[in-house]
């Protein structure tokens, strides 16, 4: 722009000047001041086109150095881009190549407590994955910073692949992750009518085969282990459950979402921190404030190695109708693997979806159920390590009956709003209900409530303080 302007204003003067010297021939015919003039007009004219080509040379020179330095800066980030990638390390996107990858955030392909994740295909053609961190500045770049401090430098056949990361605003934070074409664990194991929708996981669905499934539950103590046992420094998972359990085209499992996660010191043995992760899948000892170990990764592993077999969740509401009323109560899988198994029924706690399609071994039903068993044991240093798990898992060693444990159930579905009128949002008195005062915990016999968790209907309405109550199920 600025050389045609240039351009412009070289040719306007010369063209003035050549008008000057015509009208100064017509009204000065030829006397000394014309001639004065014509001399001074073609001087200028020569100055204007001796600076246009010193400076179009210029610019010529200008340009072709550029040129090889934009070359050369092109190739040196080439070359940092490749060196970054073979050391496993993440690139860092500008916002710009982001939108044009996901076609400006068309596809949502999932959606949860921690963000929303695009479809998107970057320029070399590789699918993949982009996570959304939108909350707090506080909160989002938590989440951020301990994503990509635990996920970053690891790399595992079995953990999710990060590319990259983009930070766009103070609150707003982006991860690019490896595309997983066959979505999340939980549309392939739970029974759900193929019009549901699951707003965490929308791509993907069906029914794993029994195979299918151990290999899955294999993969997913593959990728603890390695994070426990591995790594210079313990990675926590902290929210392990069958959303966060990615299928890939080949059916193996990828863990994925690592939004909680803590880094933990070899020579530690519990972390304290604020109670997160999800209603379900949470080790006792962390709902008690005692503090977390990799051990409380393992819990939710078993939690989610028996929804793998039963493909049902472990805790589920159901309605009765009690005379003029209907009231809601809710079933523990896990009290009733345990039943099933002491009475020699184990067969009966399997997907029936599996049993009416193949024949599947009762020995290692047994054995799945024993292991699951192990790992949510009440007392944290009962249960085994990863790498125990997965040399069961793989029959390299035979795995004994558990012992007796008491069952944790703990009822959340009564969580009114929280004191003092903050906001009681899902997560928000969910994840700092440590900081305000220790948990009540309302003991009851299971015998009394006919093995089953019933909400307490009477206060939660009148009152504005969270309602926790935990009920331990003695085991028969």
């Amino acid at each position: 722009m600025e050389d045609r302007k240039a351009n412009i204003i070289a040719v306007a003067s010369i063209i003035i000047l050549i008008i000057i010297i015509i009208v100064s021939r017509i009204l000065l015919a030829l006397t000394e001041p014309f001639f004065l003039i014509i001399g001074a007009s073609i001087a200028a004219i020569l100055a204007i086109i001796v600076f246009y080509f010193l400076r179009r040379r210029f610019h010529t020179r200008k340009r072709k150095m550029e040129t090889v330095i934009a070359s050369e800066g092109a190739e040196l980030r080439i070359e940092y881009s490749f060196l970054r990638k073979v050391a496993g390390l993440p690139t860092k996107f500008r916002f710009k190549e982001l939108e044009e990858a996901t076609d400006n955030w068309k596809l949502l392909i999932g959606k949860g407590a921690s963000g929303s994740v695009y479809k998107g295909e970057l320029k070399d053609g590789t699918l993949v994955a982009v996570k959304k961190i939108q909350h707090g500045e506080e909160r989002g770049g938590k989440e951020f910073r301990s994503e990509i401090a635990a996920i970053a430098s690891v790399q595992h056949v079995n953990l999710v692949r990060l590319f990259g990361y983009c930070i766009h605003t103070n609150n707003t934070h982006f991860l690019v992750y490896d595309f997983i074409p066959n979505g999340c664990l939980s549309n392939w194991i739970f029974n759900r009518p193929s019009s549901a929708v699951n707003s965490n996981c929308t791509t993907g669905g069906g029914c794993l085969s029994w195979q299918q499934r151990s290999r899955v539950a294999i993969d997913v103590a593959k990728a603890l282990a390695y994070l426990h046992h591995d790594c210079r420094s313990k990675v926590l998972h902290l929210d392990v459950k069958p959303e966060n359990i990615l299928i890939n085209e080949n059916y193996n499992a990828i863990v994925s979402d690592f939004g909680i996660s803590k880094l933990m010191k070899p020579d530690d043995s519990r972390v304290v921190t604020s109670l997160r992760g999800t209603k379900g899948y949470i080790a006792p000892e962390w709902l008690l404030g005692l503090g977390i170990s990799e051990k409380s990764d393992v819990f939710s592993y078993g939690m989610v190695l028996l929804e793998i077999i039963g493909g049902r969740r472990s805790v589920k509401a159901i309605d009765v109708d009690d005379g003029d009323r209907s009231r809601r109560r809710f079933e523990y899988f896990p009290k009733i693997v345990k039943e099933k198994l002491q009475s020699g029924r184990i067969m009966d706690v399997v997907d029936p979806r599996l049993l009416d399609l193949e024949s599947i071994d009762e020995n290692e039903v047994t054995k799945m159920v024993h292991v699951a068993l192990w790992c949510i044991q009440h007392k944290s240093r009962r249960r085994p390590s990863m790498v125990d798990v997965v040399k069961w898992l793989e029959g390299r060693v035979a795995v004994a009956e558990p012992p007796e444990t008491s069952m944790m159930v703990v009822d959340l579905l009564s969580i009114g709003k929280e004191e003092h009128g903050v906001g009681g949002g899902e997560n928000g008195g969910w994840q700092n209900r440590n900081k305000r005062r220790k948990l009540g915990v309302v003991a009851r016999v299971a015998s009394q409530i006919n093995g089953c968790l019933v909400p307490n209907t009477t206060s939660t309405n009148r009152s504005n303080s969270f309602t926790y109550s935990m009920s331990i199920i003695s085991p028969r």
